[in-house]
């Protein structure tokens, strides 16, 4: 049972700044930015969110998620969280009396076209990149379907959507967990996130990488990722030349294989182990 007293946006905080902060190949981090784009956008963004995040249940997911966006672009100039925030919302709105696992279907069955609206008026506002177009339910027009309808529609071409389709397998039944379980994670997280992003993407070719590079490149990243694990020890010589190596390869096109819906699935799985786990005491430090 997950105590009410919890601080619900002292954990989205964290979730979204431990996800930044950790130097995960190529990503922004404190030691590598993009042209537009550097860590301290991504701290504003986080405390920008939090509050508005924590207060979904009053909100409504859909105008919560266009709250936060809109609460972003007063701090930042580009999309840093669009991602993030899709998937922090309906986390959020689960009441603090259960789990995860055991509140998130009704969540995203009670999702209506109402939500769907709000969104669709998000996404324009944050303009996120490599969006591309679709033939149903594209977010340049206005939805017909509720939210989790339209999500089910791009669950196949984006990570985030597929979450809403699969009832957030990927952030409650596997990276969650992995976190909770790491003996390492309240006291060396860094490692721990970075060995969680190598296994997504192993497991889950990035799809926004997909979008701007081709599936092909997508799944030569999940390739090399799974090259990396495989090496071992990733504070040993070998594992830290291969993730050195990794990173360089990703960032030398231009960052356009950014690996970053990935990321934002990371920022929920942090959530999701801070609320759900017995880490998330540490949300307050």
């Amino acid at each position: 049972m997950i105590t009410t007293s919890f601080d619900l946006s002292g954990a989205i905080r964290r979730a979204c700044v431990l996800e930044a902060t950790a130097a995960k190949p190529g990503n922004v981090h404190p030691g590598a930015s993009f042209s537009d784009l550097k860590y301290a956008d991504f701290v504003r963004s986080a405390e920008a969110v939090a509050p508005v995040l924590a207060r979904t249940i009053e909100l409504g997911i859909g105008r919560a998620i266009f709250e936060a966006v809109q609460a972003t672009r007063a701090v930042v100039r580009t999309n840093t969280n669009l991602g993030i925030v899709l998937l922090l919302a309906p986390l959020a709105a689960i009441p603090l009396g259960q789990t995860l696992k055991g509140g998130i279907s009704d969540v995203l069955n009670q999702l209506t076209h109402v939500d769907a609206v709000w969104v669709y008026r998000a996404i324009r506002l944050a303009q996120p990149g490599g969006l591309g177009s679709a033939e149903s339910e594209d977010v340049s027009t206005e939805p017909t379907g509720t939210l989790y309808e339209v999500m089910q529609l791009a669950a196949d071409r984006d990570g985030v959507a597929a979450q809403y389709a699969n009832g957030f397998a990927w952030v409650i039944e596997e990276g969650a967990p992995f976190l909770m379980e790491s003996p390492d994670f309240a006291t060396h997280p860094e490692q721990v996130v970075i060995e969680l992003q190598l296994r997504l993407l192993a497991a889950h070719p990035d799809t926004l990488i997909a979008r701007k590079c081709g599936a092909g490149v997508a799944e030569e990243v999940s390739r090399r990722a799974q090259d990396v694990l495989d090496a071992g020890n990733l504070q040993a010589d070998t594992g830290h030349n291969l993730l050195a190596d990794f990173d360089r390869w990703l960032r030398a096109d231009g960052n356009r294989r950014n690996p970053g819906t990935t990321a934002d699935l990371i920022a929920a799985c942090l959530f999701a182990a801070f609320r759900d786990g017995r880490n998330r005491k540490s949300v307050n430090k």
